[in-house]
């Protein structure tokens, strides 16, 4: 999450790189040859990618017929290769695709799929597939010039973020994500985290500690929160976990695992960071423990806040650390070289000396060096340099880069679409780095991207003087969402050169929706140049009033708020803006005479886009992609008409002029309601499938059905602790555009604060700011704790109402 105070840090990967590029060239490929000694026999892996296929085009699983090979058939580097099948009898098969690994095999699948036949393969929640445009067995289109090899030209393929976890995989049963491990191998992912399960491995190691089960129910969080409590950013919000949650997420963990190794993946398993419960400070009084600081708690409240660190210079953090990485061995096999571990957390180091970063980082290495034969990699996720960029100069960065000896580390450029830090360091001062698209915050739905910088930072950045970037990486908190963006994010995997972006997007349109549309791609063709052309460099861009409703006084006048600490025009335009004093929000602009949320295009131009889309209603009227795209679209443009009508009543109330403000409050709440009409006529935005899926996938009894529906619903609403007149620091970060949380949410919140906007200027009194907090706040509290269902299948037709709602509003 790069959550208001989270950012994840320290992430390691240890590979035997040296100082001169060529050396460092020759120590990735020893490690890339000890990784495919972990790998899964040929045999097993062309039967995985088989099932791949089974599972994607049933009817087309004997037209194709797979092969693994080595890479000196590849000029020595991972590769696919696709040929038409020489066997010409009846039932023989018409395509080969060869490659080094299952995943390159499927990625040779996946490009003949695309660009021979036209289809388009996409999460289920963003339209599915459409596979109508390939021919039937025996009809497949031949390979031009026969023969078609694709290299990578670079080694890894990088997948997920840390929070990833929990804002989209922490509800998912073994169905889900064996969809989800296709989807990965389909673009050829083949180095993704592997997070599920660790709590019950920490149970293991801690027991053998003597930390009691009850030790551990204050120290891990709850579901919906595990990946902040693994972080060391909270304990015990949202728990205790169960016995049972814990043997299913182990279960499902050797699942996971063990069809990424059938696929030839190599997974990244999580290692040790230092973060302890507090119970171990009282089984070793002697060791080096210290308790961080607060971490986005409304007032400091011990019960979530302030976790322990055990120091990376005390002797028993490398003793935890090596039981952690056997225990996960002893449970999964030798799998892996590959560990995470994340230290500091976005808590500034108790020193800028290079000396205590350099031995810090050093130690964290040890703890996998005796259990792995000294192979384990440290990898930096450098959200850090620029997230605390006061901290982190070059004396800093370069005591923690090189920290093992000079190319012993691969780091995370993991804001490289919008922040490249390989620019501004030397290329990492000589360390092999990963170029990575961040794109998303929070599971928000937003349709934004930097589709340019997508398309060519990761070929300037590999093909720049001096270049040490050794892959490309995709680490969005959340999944399911513009998959525009990460078609061709994924893509750049295997992209050699520079390409049309214009005409690679004409290609887009036409596979996804299965038939060439003049006016689908001039649409396309207005989102490229506004939604998708982003370039203000903002870290977030879903700051849309329904969703994050201003937590500000609206008359705008300086003073005291309610906590008693000062409330300059300033500080209430920040609140208002949605951040605090912490590095989530280090890009956000820092002052507006109203508040405003982002907008880097001109909504007039998406208009002409959306009149478009439905000119376009009668031909693909039968596309579920079409349909996705046009809700979509239809509902990020309702929502940024309602900024306006917001901000047309805000500016009313301040000139004091009811008359106005009368016109323009009852606009906004049907606009809301419009929209989650909307959004109830199609499947892939209910909140009632987010809340259906975590108790009846994971629930043992009554208790865990509560706990579990209450961590879905808090974690999208208010996020965190709070009190009577004291929202979350958090809330809304999660924001979801659902049907159902629209109107049971965020439209009785809206009520009440319009309801006293009126009153105040009826009665010419101030308006009760804190009145409204205690109200919605109470409100929200809740709804947390209710478990009335929503629906969990669509109602009404999408495509009429969307027509509706344009004509309504736009025409």
């Amino acid at each position: 999450m790069v959550n208001l105070k989270f950012w994840f840090l320290l992430a390691i990967l240890s590979v035997f790189l040296c100082k001169s590029s060529a050396v460092e060239s020759d120590a990735i490929e020893s490690v890339l040859r000890r990784l495919h000694s972990k790998e899964a026999p040929p045999i097993v892996q062309e039967s995985a990618a088989k099932g791949v296929l089974q599972r994607l085009l049933p009817a087309h699983l004997h037209s194709f017929e797979f092969k693994i090979v080595s890479k000196d058939l590849c000029g020595g580097r991972s590769c696919f290769r696709i040929t038409n099948y020489k066997v010409s009898s009846r039932n023989s098969p018409e395509i080969l695709i060869q490659g080094t690994t299952a995943v390159e095999i499927t990625s040779g699948l996946h490009w003949y799929l695309k660009y021979r036949c036209g289809a388009h393969i996409s999460w289920d929640k963003t339209g599915g597939v459409q596979l109508a445009s390939v021919p039937k067995p025996g009809s497949l289109p031949l390979v031009k010039q026969m023969e078609l090899t694709i290299q990578r030209p670079v080694p890894w393929n990088y997948y997920q973020n840390v929070v990833t976890s929990s804002y989209s995989f922490v509800w998912w049963d073994w169905q889900r994500w064996e969809k989800e491990i296709d989807w990965m191998t389909l673009p050829g992912i083949n180095l993704p985290l592997a997070f599920t399960g660790q709590e019950a491995i920490w149970q293991k190691v801690f027991l053998d500690y003597n930390i009691t089960t009850q030790d551990l129910n204050d120290f891990f969080g709850g579901p919906a929160f595990l990946a902040w409590a693994r972080m060391g950013n909270l304990h015990a919000w949202g728990g205790p976990l169960s016995q049972n949650w814990l043997n299913i997420q182990l279960a499902l963990q050797k699942q996971i695992l063990s069809r990424m190794r059938e696929l030839g993946m190599t997974p990244v398993l999580p290692s040790f960071s230092g973060n302890v419960p507090a119970a171990l400070k009282k089984i070793f009084p002697s060791a080096n423990i210290t308790r961080l600081g607060d971490w986005n708690t409304v007032n400091g409240d011990p019960r979530w806040c302030c976790t322990f660190l055990l120091a990376p210079s005390d002797p028993l953090f490398i003793e935890i650390g090596e039981a952690f990485i056997r225990k996960q061995i002893e449970e999964y096999g030798d799998i892996t070289d590959i560990y995470n571990c994340d230290t500091f957390n976005e808590n500034t180091p108790p020193t800028d000396d290079p000396t205590y970063i350099h031995l810090s980082a050093l130690l964290c290495t040890k703890q996998c060096q005796k259990q792995i034969t000294m192979r384990c990699w440290l990898n930096a996720r450098v959200w850090l340099f620029y997230s605390d960029s006061k901290y982190w100069k070059s004396p800093q960065m370069e005591a923690l880069l090189h920290s093992v000896p000079r190319g012993k580390m691969i780091v995370l450029d993991l804001f490289a679409d919008v922040k490249p830090i390989w620019k501004s360091s030397s290329q990492f001062y000589g360390t092999p780095y990963i170029w990575c698209m961040l794109h998303n915050f929070g599971g928000n739905i937003e349709m934004y991207g930097v589709l340019d910088a997508v398309a060519s930072g990761p070929i300037d950045a590999r093909t720049s003087e001096n270049s040490t970037m050794v892959g490309v990486g995709m680490c969005m908190e959340g999944i399911e969402h513009n998959p525009v963006v990460y078609e061709l994010m994924s893509e750049m995997a295997f992209r050699e050169d520079n390409f049309q972006l214009q005409g690679w997007l004409k290609s887009y349109s036409h596979r996804r929706y299965g038939k060439v549309n003049d006016q689908i791609q001039a649409a396309w063709d207005i989102l490229y140049h506004t939604i998708y052309n982003c370039t203000d460099g903002i870290a977030d861009h879903n700051k849309d009033y329904i969703v994050e409703f201003p937590d500000w006084d609206p008359s705008g006048k300086t003073g005291t708020d309610i906590s008693g600490t000062d409330s300059s025009s300033q500080n209430r335009m920040q609140k208002l803006a949605g951040f605090q004093w912490n590095r989530r929000f280090l890009f956000f602009e820092k002052s507006s005479s109203l508040p405003k949320p982002r907008l880097w295009y001109s909504t007039e131009d998406v208009f002409q886009a959306l009149q478009l889309f439905i000119d376009a209603l009668k031909k693909l009227s039968g596309s579920l992609t079409y349909r996705y795209d046009l809700v979509d679209l239809s509902r990020q443009s309702l929502s940024k008409l309602a900024n306006q009508v917001y901000l047309d009543a805000i500016s009313a109330f301040r000139r004091e002029d009811a008359k106005p403000l009368n016109q323009h409050s009852p606009k906004f709440l049907p606009l809301l309601q419009d929209i989650d009409r909307l959004l109830a006529a199609d499947d892939n935005f209910l909140l009632g499938t987010w809340l259906e899926n975590c108790p009846q996938n994971l629930a043992m009894n009554s208790d865990e059905k509560k706990q579990y529906e209450w961590n879905a619903r808090t974690q999208i609403t208010m996020w965190f602790d709070n009190t009577k007149y004291n929202q979350s620091q958090l809330h809304d970060y999660a924001n979801k555009f659902w049907s159902g949380l629209l109107e049971a949410y965020y439209l009785p919140r809206a009520s009440i604060y319009f309801e006293l906007l009126s009153k105040s200027l009826k009665e010419k009194v101030d308006f009760k700011l804190e009145e409204w907090r205690k109200e919605w706040i109470a409100y929200s509290n809740k709804w947390q704790e209710s478990t009335e269902l929503y629906p969990v299948k669509a109602q009404g037709d999408a495509l009429a109402i969307a027509t509706a709602l344009f004509e309504k509003y736009f025409s």
